[in-house]
């Protein structure tokens, strides 16, 4: 294909975006009229009608002499009387700030007692009411906090930033049968006739976003670590999976009350599993909320799903985030950065380093992965429309790279002494960005800034091209690095030293024992576009690694000669050198490289190397493709069987329709298999071929799934939706899809069927895009969170105007920022798309069908070329 055609043809051609969205502006840290030194809410709850009455006291110490007027963020709230060291005070309320009109103004030091009685009525964000109805008669009866950002507000009059810390009081009086946990120790309970009072101190201090309270018909179940309570908190029918999820939790901190050299520092450690969250978990002070979607039965622990890196992160955060407490939220990243990092270092202790080395290659993956086709973006920045918007993956993912660079440079000793420095030095108080270079300094003598300035203070990454040859008569090794970002904006250039090694392999001297494997490692700086280093050796390197250990956030395309590369993939000690070998071979596209994934498939140790050796096979165009990935059938472990299956899934044949339909008849103990066969045997019938099964037999069978298969967070029955989804072309498929978008249906397999429908709308005729766009429009009027993050999806794989209207409108209409801004780039995205016209997606099916026709003629030259060799 031309490369005129190519770039005709790629309507994914990343053009990133502004973070800075219409409306955007620069943020501060609002002025201090004084510090509140504790907030006390006093409330009763009326459950069953969604409503709450009491009163805050604020204790506040004035900074300065003579204000007359306090302001504090209450939005949405009815106030009834507000008064100071008890005394009325007048005030003004516009449904957004509180302003209390001081009859006497302040004098400095002399604390303030400001009473403020208030009520609120089905609230819409920061107290949430969840309730069984018709539709979920089987949901239970919870009522759950959410301050981050910026929501404490809404239940609760404040200073609403994190800037301000203190200590707080929660007195609760609820119906009987319920339970209410909130910070720090339960000092009182009481019952009055049917209903029964909590009273929860806290006294360490902290800011209002992290002030939680959950309701509900709990079960307790106590765990300690050493002689503070851990408790994990569930509903009654789920008192099984509490310990199976969170019963890691008291080594856990452990863990990192020694790494961070600082005891865990809250009287207790609770987590209260939730429904209907709108976020992963939140780390409120001492009392973590998570999605009850986090409680594993006994076979998703073979999937090793999200839930203890869910739990190490929100744990990581009662040190970074709770006790060290970010002053802006543009520096966000120190507490999230870490909390994910954390992810990392859990995974490493636990697991051990390879896996570590994985799973932090995968953080680095999301992050470059939104830098694509997202956005590119500074870490810290102060200018946007809400703070909500700077949790992306920049923040998390980057912000992980950021502390794992920052270890790479450091070395263990001393990256955990500046870390231990860091917490010792600000725990209890508030942090900047500039604090943590101090931390460093202090505990190193190290100057990282030159670290900070290239991938905290600007966006972006390096995107490496590193070639090598070898000189035999002058036993001279060359590698020459490209900075392939910098080729069109010098402004983008970086300044790094990197680690290059030369890999040697020696044989064993006896039969059966692994070789030895030596790499010299050679410190070169990068800071050039394109640079050459030459290196005298006293012999020919097995293979070449860069960047040894991985210790830089970037893109790395290898361009070695194969044999060096499959040395590499052999030998190399470091799973993601292996990796990038890989992804350098399938490039090649041969079938010696074939052949060479094959045999790694089968010996290679590491389980995440044979994931990315599956995955790499299933983009080489060969026939000889199919019968190396079999083997990959019978891996022990449940995600490589799953990449196999993947992998299998672009293979469109009859053979590969065979071989997945037995796996999904025969089952596999794995969720996850399961349902990435669904998916992948929807994709292959939507194959036009007519060796192909025909797409009413392929929709009978998951059908058949969809009706048998229920089972932990729907992930199986989800996988036949995704499944119905890739036949696009099939009306069936879309009315089977269009009925589980129903209320009723259990919520992970209908959110999962309204994403869906975007993918399964693209290739129908106009009635049904009209009917699919009817549906997402009333759907569209769902108020809940993550039903309308899947309307957004769903429309932006549409390409019609009319989904752009429905876009707007929710944009338009909603009150969090994060489906505002979702949709709001939806909009763009399907903007770009309409110019995608049934012409051009003729063409499209046109060359596909000559990549087929190509693939086997290249099948049949590659094998001719191997029997003659």
């Amino acid at each position: 294909m031309s490369e005129l055609l190519k770039s005709f043809l790629d309507t994914e051609k990343p053009k990133r975006k502004s973070f800075q969205l219409p409306g955007s502006y620069p943020h501060y840290t609002p002025d201090r009229p004084g510090q509140v030194e504790h907030i006390f809410l006093d409330l009763v709850l009326d459950i069953p009608h969604a409503r709450y009455s009491g009163s805050c006291t604020l204790h506040l110490k004035p900074i300065r002499t003579g204000i007359e007027t306090l302001s504090l963020d209450a939005v949405d709230l009815i106030i009834e009387k507000v008064k100071i060291n008890h005394k009325s005070q007048s005030f003004d309320y516009d449904g957004q700030k509180l302003h209390i009109h001081l009859d006497l103004p302040t004098q400095a030091e002399q604390t303030l007692e400001i009473n403020i009685v208030y009520q609120v009525d089905h609230p819409q964000r920061g107290l949430y009411f969840i309730h069984p109805d018709t539709d979920y008669p089987g949901k239970p009866t919870q009522v759950w906090t959410q301050g981050e950002d910026e929501d404490s507000r809404y239940w609760f009059p404040c200073l609403d930033y994190p800037g301000q810390l203190s200590t707080s009081e929660i007195r609760v009086q609820v119906p009987a049968k319920y339970m209410a946990i909130s910070n720090g120790e339960l000092i009182d309970t009481k019952t009055e006739g049917n209903t029964k009072i909590y009273h929860w101190f806290q006294k360490e201090i902290h800011p209002t976003y992290l002030m939680t309270l959950a309701i509900g018909e709990f079960v307790e179940i106590k765990d300690k670590w050493q002689n503070t309570p851990v408790l994990y908190y569930v509903e009654k029918d789920r008192k099984n999976d509490a310990q199976r999820s969170m019963g890691k939790t008291p080594r856990m901190i452990d863990f990192f009350s020694n790494i961070f050299d600082y005891p865990y520092p809250y009287p207790k450690y609770a987590q209260v599993c939730v429904a209907d969250f709108i976020f992963g978990g939140m780390e409120n002070t001492s009392t973590t909320l998570l999605t009850d979607r986090c409680l594993l039965d006994k076979r998703s622990l073979l999937d090793h799903p999200f839930t203890e890196s869910l739990v190490a992160h929100e744990l990581a955060h009662q040190w970074f985030g709770d006790l060290v407490v970010i002053k802006h939220w543009s520096h966000a990243w120190i507490k999230e950065g870490m909390a994910s990092y954390c992810e990392v270092l859990w995974t490493e202790q636990e697991y051990g380093a390879e896996d570590a080395a994985y799973y932090y290659l995968r953080e680095a993956r999301s992050y470059l992965q939104e830098d694509k086709t997202r956005y590119r973006r500074p870490m810290v920045t102060h200018v946007y429309r809400e703070p909500i918007e700077l949790y992306d993956r920049h923040l998390y993912e980057k912000g992980a790279c950021v502390y794992h660079m920052m270890r790479a440079e450091l070395g263990d000793d001393l990256f955990f002494k500046a870390i231990q420095t860091f917490v010792r030095n600000h725990a209890h108080s508030t942090v900047e960005t500039v604090d943590v270079l101090r931390a460093i300094e202090e505990a190193t003598g190290r100057n990282l800034l030159f670290l900070f300035d290239q991938y905290v203070y600007r966006g972006g990454h390096p995107d490496f091209k590193v070639s090598y040859s070898w000189d035999t008569d002058h036993k001279l090794a060359k590698v020459t690095v490209v900075q392939t970002q910098a080729k069109e904006d010098k402004k983008s250039l970086f300044d790094l030293t990197i680690p290059i090694g030369f890999g040697y392999v020696s044989p064993s001297e006896q039969d059966g024992e692994a070789p030895e494997i030596v790499v010299n490692s050679h410190t070169v700086r990068i800071h050039q576009v394109e640079e050459s280093f030459y290196f005298p050796l006293d012999e020919k390197p097995k293979f070449i690694s860069f960047d040894v250990g991985n210790r830089y956030l970037k893109t790395v395309v290898l361009d070695y000669p194969v044999v060096e590369l499959k040395a590499q993939l052999a030998y190399d000690p470091d799973p993601i050198a292996r990796i990038y070998a890989i992804n350098a071979l399938v490039k090649k596209g041969t079938l010696p490289v074939v052949q060479a994934l094959a045999e790694a498939l089968k010996t290679e140790a590491f389980w995440g190397v044979r994931v990315e050796i599956a995955r790499g096979l299933g983009k080489i165009r060969l026939d000889q493709v199919f019968e190396a990935l079999l083997v990959g059938l019978q891996d022990g472990d449940a995600r490589v069987r799953k990449a196999v299956i993947e992998a299998l899934g672009t293979i469109k044949t009859k053979a590969s329709y065979k071989v997945l339909k037995s796996v999904l008849v025969n089952g596999d103990p794995s969720y996850q298999v399961e349902a990435s066969v669904a998916k992948a045997l929807g994709a292959i019938a939507a194959v036009k071929d007519q060796e192909m099964p025909k797409p009413r037999k392929v929709i009978k069978l998951l059908k058949t799934v969809l009706e048998t298969k229920a089972g932990w967070n729907e992930v199986v029955r989800s996988g036949a939706i995704a499944g119905l989804s890739q036949m696009n072309r099939s009306k069936a498929a879309l009315e089977v899809i269009l009925e589980y978008t129903h209320l009723g249906i259990p919520q992970p397999l209908r959110l999962s069927a309204i994403r869906a429908l975007g993918v399964a709308s693209s290739g129908q005729d106009e009635a049904q895009v009209e009917e699919v766009l009817a549906r997402l429009d009333a759907l569209s009027a769902e108020s809940f969170f993550l039903t309308q993050m899947a309307v957004i999806q769903a429309l932006g794989g549409m390409k019609t105007a009319k989904a752009m209207g429905i876009l707007q409108a929710i944009a338009s209409s909603t009150a969090d920022g994060r489906v505002q801004r979702r949709a709001e780039e939806t909009v763009q995205k399907v903007q770009k798309a309409i110019g995608s016209n049934s012409a051009m997606d003729t063409l499209r099916q046109e060359i596909e069908q000559l990549k087929k026709t190509n693939q086997t003629l290249k099948s049949r030259v590659e094998a001719l070329e191997a029997k003659e060799s």
